[in-house]
């Protein structure tokens, strides 16, 4: 399993921390039922940390013309046409992918084109789950423009743990899928606002795949 290298600090400091806590507990008390406890939770935490931390490798094996790919593992929780009073000011279909903090949490690039807009803006710590996070909460928006002149935006959202949103593109920066657009630390949600006439591939309550479920189709 490769570490993802947003992850790198603080799995290097959850490890010192670990080792320091189940070293003063073997000395304090030994061989004790509190020691094994100490170090089964330990090794239970940091476990989950590396798994939260991980960076698969994949590749989408579609055909990528016209297609909007999954940007985040998780499970979806929106599928609806939506008023997109932020950046369109129109009306959009939109799909949310609600990431569990047992979701690996990259973000790709969900459709060739060009990053037009990469902006980030401050906000609440909200459930990512709750309707009302895509607009309170706070998030890291990117707009791409396909080859065909669409225009498809991507909404990473900060949940009631994360507190960290890292995006990586750029205005004016060409981009494919199977690169990354970035990581969210600890429990979150991507939204996609795509024009009404795609064509929705994803029903609600369907897990998915980072860069591997196909959400939607242009026309």
């Amino acid at each position: 399993m490769k570490l993802h290298k947003e992850g790198y600090s603080i799995v290097g400091y959850s490890l010192i921390i670990f080792v320091l806590v189940n070293a003063i507990v073997y000395y304090s008390v030994g061989k004790s039922l509190l020691f094994y406890f100490t170090l089964i939770v330990s090794a239970g935490l940091f476990a989950v940390i590396l798994n939260f931390f991980r960076s698969p490798h994949r590749i989408f094996q579609g055909d990528d013309e016209n297609v909007i790919v999954a940007p985040a593992d998780g499970t979806i929780v929106v599928v609806e046409q939506v008023m997109e009073n932020e950046y369109f000011q129109d009306k959009r279909l939109q799909v949310s992918i609600f990431m569990s903090l047992f979701n690996a949490h990259v973000n790709w690039i969900p459709v060739d084109g060009v990053v037009e807009q990469s902006f980030h803006q401050d906000g609440r710590f909200c459930a990512a789950y709750l309707p009302k996070s895509s607009v309170d909460n706070e998030r890291s928006t990117v707009v791409i423009e396909t080859v065909g002149g669409e225009k498809i935006l991507v909404r990473q959202i900060a949940g009631a743990m994360a507190r960290r949103i890292v995006t990586y593109t750029k205005p004016g920066v060409p981009c494919k899928i199977n690169e990354q657009l970035g990581f969210i630390k600890f429990g979150s949600r991507v939204d996609l606002f795509l024009p009404l006439d795609a064509e929705i591939a994803v029903r609600m309550d369907e897990t998915v795949k980072g860069n591997q479920t196909v959400i939607a189709r242009l026309k």
